[in-house]
């Protein structure tokens, strides 16, 4: 059975270009605007709370925080720090949540002083008055601003956080890797890492910053070498490495067996790190491969699955005809979230690579982000029993929510129960057909 069409979360008044969830609290961010155009079209970031109403997870606008002539495209999340890249900078964000001063009153709800988006909730009028009296207030606070690109185009296309957040890596058009240590924002590493524009960077789950580690077959601590970390780039020049400090690891090939598909046919469009379930000490990357030319009748679209560790692919399936733009991980690395540039929005299985849940034009157009929802305690309380959840935003402003049914499975004792009866019926026929079986 096909999946019901995916509920509309919110929408905002400007084309939503990235969504983040904060992995303890019911919040998700989301951000985007018209840019410097004089057209009339706001920049900003939307702080939206995550609740359960009536059933159904609804959201409402905590906060509208102004971004003046700036569209954010690409956002990071650190706790309660947001990297946001807006045309050629990276702009550092500290928010925070405050209880009401007052449980009266609904002046200044959003906290900004300003028309925010229509605010959209679940059907039930008791439990939205709840919600009023507990809603927190979101205070914003400016860091930081540098500047992450130097192309002629002007454009911050990655950012990621290492997971300590001690790290902020950048990438942008002019294809430069960045490294800023964080909260400093002082650059330690600037490098040529593509001939043309980085699309996306990822670093591992648990990839702390570490003392020195040095390419090889078996890479090795050195004392005294200077802190590095791993990084894998994707690039538009039809490459995706995999770096320490700046010295290139190994280029990856995804096609190495698949021989009937020419080198430059395809281009990486995205990379992301994920842990295996039940598996502690794994880790894979995933890679998007999009088609470099569109053609009469479209080639596929491709994912791959690489050891993360050896960077050996393991599994390579196609995705479908539609050109994928965006790429998203669960928390236990069990689900591939995936957008395309038609709208559509799809969940794949991480350990087969197999489609589970697809919708057609979710979206009117190019789905610029999506995000799971995540597996804390909170997650957990959001998906009222739903396997996971995934968010979805696009240029058309809307932000959906994408739900996937826990797959049903008959407890052992019904297993049992049911091998037990099946033994029984067998001898029984056995000694209907032939008399003094027994």
């Amino acid at each position: 059975m096909a999946p019901r069409r995916p509920a509309e979360l919110y929408r905002a008044p400007f084309p939503l270009y990235t969504v983040r969830l904060h992995p303890r609290r019911p919040i998700a961010i989301t951000a985007g605007g018209g840019g410097a155009a004089k057209t009339g079209i706001r920049n900003g970031v939307h702080f939206l709370q995550l609740e359960q109403i009536g059933g159904q997870l609804s959201a409402s606008l905590l906060h509208s925080h102004d971004t003046e002539t700036r569209a954010t495209m690409t956002m990071a999340l650190a706790g309660d720090i947001i990297a946001a890249g807006q045309d050629a900078s990276c702009h550092i964000l500290r928010f925070s949540l405050q209880a009401p001063a007052a449980p009266s009153g609904s002046a200044g709800r959003n906290g900004s002083g300003e028309k925010g988006p229509r605010k959209r909730r679940g059907p039930s009028p008791a439990g939205q008055n709840d919600t009023q009296r507990q809603t927190s207030e979101v205070t914003v606070e400016s860091l930081h601003s540098v500047r992450t690109d130097f192309s002629p185009d002007a454009l911050q296309k990655a950012v990621r956080f290492n997971a300590d957040g001690s790290l902020l890596v950048t990438g942008g058009a002019d294809g430069f890797l960045r490294l800023w240590e964080f909260p400093s924002m002082k650059k330690t590493l600037e490098f040529k890492a593509h001939d043309g524009e980085i699309e996306d960077i990822a670093l591992g789950p648990d990839n702390k910053v570490s003392v020195g580690w040095l390419p090889g077959p078996a890479w090795r601590a050195v004392p005294g070498h200077p802190r590095s970390v791993q990084v894998v780039t994707a690039g538009r020049d039809f490459q995706c490495c995999v770096w320490q400090q700046d010295q290139l690891v190994t280029g990856l090939r995804w096609n190495e067996n698949l021989p009937g598909i020419p080198d430059k046919a395809y281009r990486y469009q995205a990379c992301r790190f994920g842990a295996v379930e039940d598996n502690a000490g794994a880790l894979r990357l995933y890679t998007v491969q999009v088609p470099h030319k569109r053609e009469r009748r479209p080639p596929p679209c491709y994912l791959t699955k690489w050891d993360g560790k050896s960077f050996l692919p393991l599994l390579t399936r196609p995705c479908g005809t539609e050109v994928i733009s965006c790429l998203s991980i669960s928390d236990s690395g069990t689900f591939l979230g995936l957008g395309t540039v038609t709208g559509s929005v799809a969940i794949h299985i991480a350990f087969s690579l197999q489609r589970l849940y697809y919708v057609k034009e979710a979206h009117g157009i190019v789905v610029t982000d999506v995000a799971f929802v995540p597996e804390s305690q909170r997650g957990r309380e959001l998906l009222a029993g739903n396997e996971a959840a995934l968010l979805s935003v696009a240029v058309d402003s809307r932000c959906k929510l994408h739900l996937l049914p826990s797959r049903r499975s008959l407890p052992v004792w019904l297993l049992l129960l049911l091998c037990a009866g099946l033994i029984v019926a067998t001898i029984l026929l056995l000694q209907l057909a032939f008399p003094g079986f027994l």
